[in-house]
């Protein structure tokens, strides 16, 4: 029974969102552009995170999935320490300058042009930017566990690895 309900629960939400893609209006198949072409917009960094310093960080979306879960864009930061919540699973590659980021562990690590990193959903980060960072920033809204739990059990009875490239 138990089973049931939760392959009746799995299948609900896949008809929910299968409608929900296909009602969206058709998006181009490639975004293709240079991070310096896009316009920064001021992103204002909470203030009760900062720590010292005043950093002005700008942001420019570069494009955003068709479900609404993914989204890439480039974001800069003058020097300044903060406090950082990550609400969304986030791969950053660092584009320009540097930060030491310091995990809720107290894990550092300083990061230069060309390295990349992830910051996991619901986790706090402390950045401390010496004069300039950019980087772009994909980002991923994970699913609800009983959607992910589903996926898995869908990967492995399909055999994990087929089709994409990336073992998923």
């Amino acid at each position: 029974m138990v089973w049931k309900l939760f392959a009746f629960s799995t299948l609900a939400v896949a008809a929910r969102d299968i409608s929900t893609i296909a009602s969206t209006p058709r998006l181009p198949p490639l975004v293709a552009g240079n991070p310096s072409g896009l316009e920064m917009k001021e992103a204002r960094i909470e203030p009760s995170w900062i720590i010292s310093g005043e950093p002005k960080a700008r942001v420019a979306e570069h494009s955003r999935g068709a479900d609404g879960a993914g989204a890439t864009a480039i974001w800069d930061c003058t020097a300044g320490h903060f406090r950082w919540y990550f609400a969304w699973d986030e791969t950053v590659v660092i584009l320009e300058g540097s930060v030491h980021v310091t995990d809720a562990d107290g894990n550092q690590r300083l990061l230069r042009a060309g390295d990349i990193a992830l910051f996991r959903a619901g986790t706090w980060a402390t950045w401390q930017i010496d004069t300039y960072v950019k980087k772009i920033a994909f980002l991923r809204r994970p699913f609800p566990m009983v959607v992910a739990n589903a996926w898995r059990v869908i990967k492995s009875l399909r055999g994990a690895g087929r089709g994409t490239g990336l073992g998923g």
